[in-house]
């Protein structure tokens, strides 16, 4: 069990197993075992449902590291598909607004093993939080973290990848303000003819074709929630917090106009069509009226993220307008 060291810091014994190659922690009760050039202090720094993240020293490279412990990662089939498309991509990915892959360690018996950790960069705090504190967030704040989210998704996009989870969680921060996009468990290639049928996108950041059941979507569903974030840093509050997916497509028609036939071109769904068909028909707001505490430039912006037609909305790939972060 862990004690507390002299600092008030969370003491997590080193129990050494496999001959001494390898270190064992329990964290709260979860069994972390990482080779031994992964050294102490040991420091838990997040828990979800894939298990647990750590901070340790590599003193190999004398850097401290994010270590993720995927637990049970072969349970089911989605979650093994999940853990090698995530490590295969960022073996392969090289950006400063992409995480970074340092290690994926090796698991003492290599024929028998469920849990995989992976290795990356050590990053502060994520978006989220950062949202969520009491830190109040200058305008220069939001358009640096936007510019470096369009600068990584640029790059990712130009590689044919969709990351296809793109929110504030998934946004890591450190103190200088430097930001890093991760979690790649559900992003796929572009080219792939079977990428359509997996759960995609955390509702309040899914784009309307998605809550359409649109079989046909591209990457501009990643740049819908780029725009779902950014109006979000710029108002400390989610913009369509949907209780469900009813209420979603409700809260996103209130704002932006109920769709119209011709921008339903990519949902081929008869009864999604009916169902836009028999709500209510409101307009388009204009965002300027709405917010008008943001900056005209970043309006437009949104505006072209923000299209119900995914045709009409502006790419990941598009020059990054940098009259917004010049003239603001």
């Amino acid at each position: 069990m862990a004690g507390v060291n002299p600092n008030g810091v969370a003491d997590f014994p080193a129990v050494p197993t496999h001959g001494g190659q390898f270190i064992q922690y329990n964290i709260f009760g979860n069994l972390f075992e990482v080779t031994t050039k992964y050294r102490p202090p040991i420091m838990p720094i997040g828990r979800g449902a894939y298990g647990i993240v750590c901070s340790l020293l590599n003193t190999e490279t004398n850097e401290l590291v994010a270590v993720k412990k995927i637990a049970n990662a072969f349970d089911n089939h989605m979650d093994a598909k999940r853990t090698l498309r995530e490590i295969k991509l960022l073996k392969h990915l090289d950006h400063e607004n992409v995480i970074a892959l340092r290690d994926v360690i090796p698991p003492p018996l290599r024929r028998e093993f469920n849990d995989v950790y992976i290795a990356t960069e050590l990053m502060d705090t994520d978006l989220h939080h950062i949202i969520r504190s009491n830190q109040s967030l200058s305008e220069e704040h939001c358009q640096y973290f936007l510019y470096q989210i369009l600068r990584g998704l640029k790059y990712i996009h130009s590689a044919n990848i969709i990351h296809r989870d793109l929110k504030p969680s998934n946004l890591l921060l450190n103190s200088n303000c430097d930001l890093k996009i991760i979690d790649f468990g559900l992003a796929r290639p572009t080219l792939e003819s079977d990428f359509m049928t997996e759960y995609v996108v955390t509702r309040w950041y899914r784009a309307p074709e998605l809550l359409l059941n649109s079989s046909d979507y591209t990457s501009a569903i990643d740049v819908w929630s780029v725009g779902c974030i950014f109006m979000e840093l710029m108002n400390k509050k989610p913009l369509f917090p949907g209780k469900d997916h009813v209420h979603q497509m409700r809260l996103l028609t209130e704002l932006l106009g109920t769709p119209t036939d011709a921008d339903l071109g990519l949902v081929k769904n008869e009864d999604a069509r009916r169902y836009i068909r028999q709500l209510p028909q409101y307009p388009r707001q204009p965002l300027a009226q709405v917010f008008p505490h943001v900056h005209p430039a970043a309006i437009d912006l949104v505006d072209k993220m923000l299209t119900i037609d995914p045709t009409k909305r502006i790419t990941g790939t598009f020059p990054i307008p940098l009259i917004f972060f010049i003239n603001s």
